[in-house]
């Protein structure tokens, strides 16, 4: 039986190679995208439960108090035991100005681009304004107080990084 992975915010994305044996199910607010569920992911309504969740360049299009709305969904359509992977910009000692800091696909980046949001994307889209900037701790204070366990928040190559959040499995709580 495959796992049923939750790709909220899924944009244009494409899963990335070790997450591909898992049965994709493609959350987005915008109908451009093809979406399989059209929703927002702070009221994602009833979706089913997930194994797990894969987000990437999601959490910081969305105001900070919006943020913890989002993750408590995530932990709701999470099956115990699921793991959220979720990726950010990470912006620990980035100067928010026009310095270019790496060449992605999409061109080069620099710390207004990581703070406020790809200018050339925000002008096409709204939805690619950034809201909210995240550094390894606030990722971790974040996904605990949406009660996930928190196995690890890793920097990652290009100015991202990555939170990873359990939902406890109340099978092995002793409860």
């Amino acid at each position: 039986m495959s796992l049923r992975l939750l790709h909220p915010g899924c944009g244009f994305a494409v899963l990335p190679d070790w997450l591909k044996t898992a049965t994709e199910v493609r959350l987005d607010i915008d109908d451009d995208c093809n979406p399989d569920i059209k929703a927002s992911i702070t009221d994602m309504g009833e979706i089913g439960e997930f194994d797990i969740i894969y987000t990437t360049h999601t959490l910081e299009h969305l105001y900070q108090y919006d943020v913890a709305k989002a993750l408590s969904e995530f932990y709701r359509v999470l099956k115990p035991g699921g793991v959220a992977f979720i990726i950010v910009p990470d912006v620990e000692g980035v100067q928010c100005n026009n310095e270019v800091l790496y060449e992605s696909p999409a061109g080069p980046i620099c710390g207004l681009d990581l703070y406020y949001g790809l200018t050339s994307y925000v002008q096409a889209n709204p939805y690619y304004a950034h809201h909210t900037a995240f550094v390894k701790e606030t990722m971790e204070a974040q996904l605990k107080a949406a009660g996930f366990e928190v196995p690890s928040v890793q920097r990652l190559p290009d100015y991202n990084l990555m939170g990873v959040g359990k939902k406890p499995d109340e099978s092995n709580s002793g409860v």
